[in-house]
């Protein structure tokens, strides 16, 4: 791929993601909750191994469609900790379907697109002195207090700053030199 910064790497679906999709501007509940499972599952794990099964994981978890996910049980842990092609972490995957109900629960005031995105930035990111992101900010700590006040789980200021770059919240594509 032309025109790709050299820190993305090789791999062309690590490209593909970055160019075409990571910090462009998501909204609505169901996109919103998917990129957020795919933060939580990927906490302690390189992004390009979430990114080769997310396939899977959106086929495991029924397009991340909250209201489905939502009401999963036992039997359902039970197939997702079966299921090889994702990661099978019993937090990760309680985190999933309670993130579901939780934001199932946000419908009655709003949204969790509308929620996520009332956190916006005001100014752009500045890099560090090495020229890497922030892991971090004053928005994405208030984000997960008041994710984790309202049930959500796995829900910390990095992976939620992680989160926040990923859907365009944080304007990160002009700093590190990705196409617009």
């Amino acid at each position: 791929m032309e025109n790709v910064p050299a820190w993305v790497g090789t791999d062309p679906l690590m490209q593909e993601y970055m160019v075409n999709e990571w910090g462009r501007e998501v909204y609505g509940e169901q996109p919103v909750f998917e990129r957020l499972c795919l933060e939580v599952f990927q906490s302690g794990l390189s992004w390009l191994t979430i990114l080769k099964k997310r396939e899977a994981f959106r086929e495991a978890f029924d397009g991340f469609d909250p209201e489905v996910v939502g009401r999963y049980g036992a039997a359902d842990i039970v197939r997702l900790m079966g299921e090889s092609a994702i990661v099978r972490n019993r937090r990760k995957i309680d985190a999933a379907i309670t993130n579901a109900r939780a934001s199932v629960a946000l419908r009655e005031t709003g949204d969790l697109s509308e929620l996520v995105w009332s956190y916006r930035l005001e100014e752009s990111v500045q890099l560090d002195s090495e020229g890497m992101l922030p892991t971090q900010s004053t928005e994405s700590a208030a984000l997960a207090k008041d994710l984790k006040a309202r049930g959500f789980a796995f829900v910390g200021p990095t992976n939620m700053y992680a989160l926040m770059c990923a859907i365009g919240i944080v304007d990160v594509r002009g700093a590190l030199g990705l196409p617009n």
